[in-house]
């Protein structure tokens, strides 16, 4: 009797998982928050160089309204206009005493509090490229950890120092502290990204792992546009970071609520406790636990301990080829997911409304995954990157006095990006054997940060060459939906639980053959009931 069909047995998406699920989902929220709040807590205002005969304290003034004042994001803000006679011709003098910013939008932001402008205006890519190198250490870091000590107690870690971390960033005296609280508020939202997620998929049984994996990423759009509101109500950046991290604070009952990976504790020898928290989700989901013994036999390991690392991704040949392949679909999903997300401001000039609406349209493109994911992860895959990379390339078509098109054409390659971000943590989970699980997803994570590190670098290029970055948003995703159709079909199968899984993956059935009959009573069971649920949220949707 394998895992599964415990799952199966017990309840495979019962009350228990639903609770679970719960708790997985309100710390997404707050995870969106800190994703995209640099996009309003980082943002430029206009301004232009305070004169000398003006005295006005503070970077961010409100000047009489007598005074004519011409903002602007040019490159003549950055110099005075009380230029310098050199011969026949007069030269442009930098500003030498700061500058003054609008407040029509923001009464503060980094960039108006620190002149985070012209000279000095590549800090601010500089700090969210830290911020997502914050998130790449954190995949490796956490990853690797959560596989040896256990999901609960690194996911419980994580939610604690992002909320200390995150609130510390609202008190940053100055720019080079508030990057390094930025990077480690980053490292800890990889742990709770791949723990949360892999804790909820090793509760939940075959037939129901895809909806109950979709079911955090309508979480994390619900933030998504939540943010556009609160940003909307509060305008200064010190007050917005710390209504974003406070929250986190209330979290502190998930001590008491949040149970381990009855999977993980089979897999590291922990019968006793495994059998404990079995027979408690099978007590709350109104079921009967098999035998002792039968849970006893349940095959994780193959009968044998045996430590497992990064390398192990890669040693055996069916195993390289889907992690190198998954890899680079994880980096390019990243890449193009914030390379279109942090270029929001060029959609249209509400930003608040424009936020919104990137937000709302993740909400059919999950709900588009409900309905094609049980059918193929490998096409599903497959097909939402080569809408996204369409999307941009015909971008490139598009004459400038179009912006509708362009606007448009922008949303569905976020579509595309965003479905395709969707079904890749499902696919991930599903190939990567339980022994190696946490350690894949962190690996995944890592090159996924790669992309989340260039792609502010990647948005500079449209300065120098607007077509450059969709060149790259374009071609990166469609590489990537030829390489899917390479990997396996993951729909309807059992986890693989050992590395001889995975690279038998071919041979293995996807019923149990030592008991046909009730393999086929639950997989009837499951399916009835997850069509009816993909139903339901679809039509919420």
């Amino acid at each position: 009797m394998n895992f599964d069909q415990i799952l199966s047995a017990i309840g495979g998406f019962g009350k228990f998982q639903k609770m679970l699920y719960i708790w997985i989902c309100l710390p997404q929220i707050l995870l969106a928050f800190h994703m995209m709040v640099s996009v309003f807590t980082g943002s430029t205002p206009p301004y232009h160089c305070r004169e000398s005969s003006v005295s006005v304290g503070g970077n961010q003034s409100s000047l009489p309204g007598t005074l004519s004042l011409n903002f602007s994001l040019s490159d003549s803000s950055c110099f005075s206009s009380d230029g310098l006679l050199q011969g026949n011709r007069t030269e442009r003098v930098p500003c030498g005493h700061g500058w003054v910013y609008s407040e029509e939008t923001f009464q503060s932001t980094t960039v108006t509090e620190w002149d985070l402008v012209c000279d000095k205006a590549a800090l601010n890519s500089l700090g969210s490229s830290v911020y997502m190198l914050g998130l790449l250490v954190g995949s490796v870091l956490f990853g690797a950890t959560a596989d040896k000590y256990g999901r609960r107690l690194v996911l419980l870690l994580c939610i604690a120092l992002q909320t200390v971390f995150g609130v510390a960033v609202a008190f940053a005296p100055n720019f080079p502290v508030y990057v390094i609280l930025r990077f480690l508020v980053g490292t800890t939202i990889s742990g709770v990204i791949i723990n949360a997620f892999v804790l909820g998929t090793e509760w939940t049984c075959t037939k129901r792992r895809m909806l109950a994996g979709i079911l955090t990423d309508y979480a994390f759009g619900l933030g998504y546009m939540l943010l556009a509101g609160v940003a909307y109500l509060i305008r200064d950046w010190r007050r917005l970071q710390l209504a974003i991290s406070a929250p986190g604070f209330l979290l502190i009952f998930y001590i008491w609520v949040l149970p381990q990976s009855a999977r993980w504790l089979l897999a590291n020898d922990r019968t006793e406790e495994a059998i404990a928290l079995l027979r408690k989700a099978a007590l709350v989901n109104g079921r009967v636990l098999p035998p002792a013994v039968q849970v006893e036999k349940c095959q994780i390991l193959g009968g044998r301990k045996q430590s497992y690392s990064a390398v192990d991704l890669v040693r055996t040949p069916q195993m390289r080829k889907r992690a190198v392949i998954l890899f680079y679909i994880w980096f390019v999903n990243v890449l193009v997911y914030y390379g279109l997300s942090l270029g929001v401001s060029r959609l249209g000039t509400d930003l608040y409304l424009t936020q919104f609406v990137f937000g709302l349209v993740e909400v059919p493109a999950r709900s588009l995954v409900l309905l094609v994911l049980p059918c193929s992860r490998r096409l599903s895959q497959s097909g939402f990157l080569a809408v996204g990379g369409l999307a941009c390339l015909l971008m490139l078509v598009v004459p400038a006095d179009h912006p509708n098109v362009l606007a448009g054409l922008a949303m569905v390659g976020k579509f595309g990006i965003t479905a395709s971000f969707a079904v890749i943590y499902v696919y991930t989970a599903e190939i990567f054997p339980t022994v190696l699980r946490q350690t894949g997803i962190g690996a995944s994570c890592m090159f996924a940060r790669v992309g989340g590190v260039l792609a502010p670098v990647i948005n500079l290029l449209h300065d120098h060459s607007p077509s450059t970055p969709l060149v790259i948003f374009g071609a990166f995703p469609l590489l990537g939906a030829v390489l899917a159709l390479a990997l396996p079909e993951t729909a309807g199968r059992p986890l693989p639980d050992t590395v001889e899984d995975a690279e038998n993956w071919d041979t293995r059935s996807p019923l149990n053959k030592e008991n046909p009959e009730m393999s086929e009573d639950m997989s009837q069971s499951a399916s009835s009931t997850e069509e009816q649920a993909l139903r339901h949220l679809a039509s919420q949707a």
